[in-house]
């Protein structure tokens, strides 16, 4: 009668464990799964942010060429102006 006692008890005490372990097990898994939600969320605004990112970027870039090009035009302006100026300030003697 003992033995059928004892082995009842290891029997009852390992249902409990079991039972306990799939309950911690089941809440593991809905944190994690939690956590991959909340992941995928953080990936997809930080994509996003690289994206705009991006976009002023290329945005930069073509305001730069075009201050380039106004730089070469002023430069030419700059170079004829003083030609120009040169030629009556200093006029060749014939």
């Amino acid at each position: 009668m003992e033995k059928v006692l004892k082995i009842i008890l290891l029997v009852a005490i390992l249902s409990v464990t079991f039972i306990s372990c799939g309950d911690v097990s089941q809440k593991v898994n809905e944190k994690f799964e939690t956590l991959i939600k909340k992941t995928e969320s953080l990936d997809s605004l930080l994509n996003k942010e690289v994206e705009k990112v991006l976009t002023l970027d290329s945005l930069i870039d073509k305001e730069h060429q075009k201050v380039m090009k106004l730089d070469s035009l002023i430069q030419k302006s700059s170079t004829r102006l003083d030609s120009v100026v040169n030629k009556i300030i200093k006029p060749e003697n014939k």
